[in-house]
């Protein structure tokens, strides 16, 4: 299996963006957790959550298909799957725990981290409740698919209460690294 370090490696060939790299990071950590939690592989959840969007920057029309092509001739088809189907209009069927958790944590994952921008003390206080509310404000992160958040929480069975909960805990618990 594909190590960390070689993910890193791999994700900073393609990615120099800091808000990119900080986004992959979050979405790494929270899957981590997940995979704790579920009893599931933390390596391989871990590696999903930290290339998912490897190849956005420099390959945004063909994304996510560079990365997928390259940790499928890397032997890793069970992540490049988990990759492949990260968004729900791409019409990848969800086969696995781990493709809905990756789905699930993505969008939700970088809405949190906006709602964190916006606060004097960024995550420090930040509520599951102060995060619903800002997901009914349309103009807020408008770029975040509010279909994708509410359907990935479905799909991987997960009270979204809960799941707000346990990804601003995660984040909370890395602030200092995340700058948030």
């Amino acid at each position: 299996m594909i190590s960390t370090t070689e993910a890193k490696q791999l994700l900073e060939s393609m990615t120099s963006s800091a808000s990119l790299l900080r986004h992959m990071r979050t979405v790494q950590l929270v899957m981590e957790a997940y995979a704790e939690k579920l009893n599931e592989n933390k390596d391989e959840w871990s590696v999903a959550g930290l290339l998912h969007d490897a190849d956005y920057e420099a390959f945004p029309e063909q994304h996510p298909h560079v990365i997928v092509d390259k940790l499928r001739t890397m032997g890793e088809d069970k992540i490049a799957h988990a990759i492949s189907a990260h968004y729900t209009k791409w019409n990848v069927p969800y086969d696995t725990t781990l493709d809905k958790a990756l789905l699930a944590c993505d969008e939700l994952t970088g809405f949190i981290v906006a709602c964190c921008q916006v606060r004097t003390d960024g995550i420090t206080s930040l509520e599951t409740k102060s995060v619903i509310k800002k997901l009914k404000d349309k103009g807020f992160a408008a770029k975040v698919d509010r279909e994708e958040v509410y359907k990935g929480a479905e799909l991987f069975g997960v009270a979204l209460e809960d799941h707000i909960t346990l990804i601003i805990d995660v984040l909370r618990k890395n602030r200092a690294e995340l700058g948030i």
